[in-house]
């Protein structure tokens, strides 16, 4: 999905055309944009908006949850140009507000809908780690970290797996939690392989 930004007038004539509400993208301290986002959320007539994604990351001895901003460094806010500059501007964890020398950048509500319909109402969009039979794994778990295998069944209800796996010389079926596994060919399978 791109951005659509409409390049908005500079400020002695954003006044006069009554334009001086919208959505305004804003660059936040490296990894604060929920401190910003929280800090702005409690000043008047600012509207907040940062789209958030949760996935499950490999870490050495397992998958763990990790939540980060779908634009890092980056989230919008609504408001009016003319009277909250300053405070946007000065809020902590605010960087700084995009723009290019007099030209401030409005992004249109059609594309902030958008996002909002892609992430969700708590704007936090889940990516599932998706498995099914005949998928290739790689194992993440203690004992088992760094061993390959196929899944042969997925068991319903219960985040667990059946995994198909060569161990002395013969298949055996593994039953294993669904966070002890990473599907190859995806990006955290080839970190997890380092």
């Amino acid at each position: 999905m791109s951005l659509a930004l409409e390049c908005s007038l500079p400020r002695r004539e954003l006044a006069t055309q009554n334009k001086s509400v919208g959505w305004f993208c804003l660059r936040t301290h490296p990894k604060h944009e929920h401190l910003a986002a929280a800090h702005l959320r409690k000043m008047d007539k600012i509207e907040v908006f940062l789209p958030r994604i949760r996935f499950k990351r490999a870490t050495r001895q397992t998958l763990t949850w990790i939540t980060e901003a779908l634009f890092p460094g980056y989230l919008f806010a609504k408001f009016d140009w003319n009277d909250r500059l300053r405070q946007v501007q000065s809020a902590r964890s605010v960087s700084n507000i995009v723009h290019f020398g007099d030209y401030w950048p409005v992004i249109s509500d059609t594309t902030i809908n958008d996002l909002r319909a892609l992430v969700g109402t708590s704007e936090l969009h889940t990516i599932a780690p998706e498995l099914a039979p005949g998928d290739a794994v790689l194992l993440t778990h203690d004992s088992l970290h760094g061993l390959r295998g196929l899944i042969s069944r997925v068991l319903p209800g219960q985040k667990r797996v059946e995994v198909l796996m060569e161990i002395l010389g013969r298949q055996t079926g593994v039953e294993l939690a669904v966070d002890s596994l990473v599907k190859e060919g995806c990006e955290r399978a080839a970190l997890l392989r380092r």
